[in-house]
């Protein structure tokens, strides 16, 4: 196993073993260094043994190490970057409740770059190889365990709640799909502190049923439950809640790259939007880039990653960025993507604006029509993408210019991600099928 775009994920227990986070927990407390380690989780069956092993090699190590509990992916960066600790988040964000993942924070709260993802792999095999060490730490030197899960909790709440300024959000009614994750406490708990009303599914969770039929990748009982409900609005957080998506009072579903355009337009407003720009994925619609080139904001793309939005936000100094699939990051606030931070500043802005949140998302920006698929392959050849150079060009040439093809291998899943725009929805669909048909046959040959 190795690190994808966001940490390390695979099949718990098979794949991700208690061995393999031990080891890593040993690598992490030598690469990352520091006096004390952060540890959090999401709601999955396998987090509580992930989280033991992880943990025994940090002490092992000679690092103490405090527990947070379950907790949302944000508030484990939060509070690294509030206590200056490296951190680890076990989760599989999105993924089936089999699947789990280790994530890991410099000190600071910052998701690690390529060079000290490279230093964590070569110290994990220099650590099977020799196995202890003779100086390893022993009697008092070992590292200890503590458990700090309310604290934890109330200081993250602290932190969103500061963001809108002590503005309430009375009058308004929300609908929160929790994806029976780390947010189905603290995000009803949040919403209802600034006042306003708050309707909740997918706070039930039970260790297996994490994103089942619900949260972001499943919005659709959030759709109708906002409408059944009469809500203004409601949010749709993945397992580990980095990421969110919105639907409007129509039960109209708004994606990442609208409410960055939405937010994008009120920080221009209120001139907090540095230089003018964002930064978003080479995902996002073409649709968000005409929406911003209207309202004069620049875009900056970067490859697949939130960490790679960030990445562009330090380096062009800019105050928000993110993804098409619901992480933002306001730069000003925090250093990652955070679905409960971000829906509740989108929630204050509607609220500000007195306007619906579909209207402020039509006026932002239109969604030029975009097809997404996913081609899952058991054997994925180095050379995939040379094999269907033509039919890649062929697609191309036929939208000529007026759409794109973007294909690209999965950094946290076993597949090839597919997507094309056009502007006919059925021409993107034909084109991205015939795509899809053109990798699985180029796999097969081996």
């Amino acid at each position: 196993m190795r690190f994808g775009t966001d940490g390390i994920r695979g099949v718990a227990n098979t794949e991700l073993t208690a061995e393999f986070a031990l080891t890593l927990g040993r690598a992490a407390a030598r690469v990352l260094g520091g006096a004390k380690f952060l540890i959090g989780r999401d709601t999955r069956r396998s987090g509580p043994f992930l989280e033991a092993a992880l943990a025994a090699g940090v002490c092992a190590e000679g690092v103490d190490v405090e527990l947070l509990g379950v907790l949302p992916t944000p508030a484990v960066a939060v509070l690294s970057a509030l206590d200056g600790r490296p951190a680890a988040m076990i989760s599989a964000s999105h993924n089936q409740f089999a699947d789990n993942g280790i994530k890991l924070f410099a000190a600071g709260g910052t998701k690690l770059g390529d060079e000290t993802q490279a230093q964590l792999e070569s110290e994990m095999e220099r650590i099977r190889a020799v196995g202890s060490a003779s100086d390893a730490p022993s009697g008092a030197d070992v590292g200890t365990i503590g458990h700090v899960e309310g604290s934890a909790t109330r200081r993250y709440e602290a932190s969103v709640l500061d963001a809108i300024e002590g503005r309430s959000l009375d009058g308004l009614h929300v609908v929160l799909d929790c994806a029976n994750g780390s947010n189905s406490d603290v995000a009803p708990e949040v919403f209802r502190r600034t006042g306003a009303s708050v309707t909740v599914i997918g706070d039930r969770p039970n260790g297996v049923n994490i994103n089942e039929e619900c949260g972001s990748t499943h919005p659709g009982r959030l759709q109708s439950t906002v409408i059944q409900v009469g809500a203004h609005m409601g949010f749709a957080f993945d397992g580990d809640a980095d990421r969110v998506l919105a639907v409007d009072a129509g039960g109209s579903l708004i994606d990442g790259d609208q409410l960055i355009a939405i937010c994008a337009r009120d920080l221009l407003d209120r001139g907090r939007l540095r230089h003018g720009a964002v930064a978003v994925t080479v995902m996002s619609n073409l649709g968000f880039h005409t929406g911003m080139g209207r309202a004069g904001i620049e875009v900056i793309e970067t490859q697949v990653g939130d960490r790679y939005v960030l990445e562009a936000l330090d380096q062009y100094d800019l105050s928000l960025g993110g993804e098409q699939s619901g992480h933002l990051i306001f730069r000003d606030l925090t250093t990652t993507g955070d679905g409960l931070l971000s829906s509740v500043l989108v929630a204050d802005l509607v609220s500000r604006q007195g306007r619906g949140l579909g209207e402020l998302a039509n006026e932002a920006m239109r969604r030029l029509p975009q097809v997404l698929q996913n081609v899952r392959l058991t054997h994925r050849p180095d050379d995939l993408l040379e094999r269907i150079a033509d039919q890649v060009r062929t697609a191309e040439a036929e939208l000529g210019g007026t759409g794109r093809v973007l294909i690209r291998s999965s950094g946290t899943e076993p597949v090839v991600r597919v997507m094309v725009e056009a502007p006919d929805a059925g021409v993107a669909e034909r084109l991205a099928e015939t795509l899809c048909e053109a990798i699985a046959r180029a796999a097969d040959a081996g």
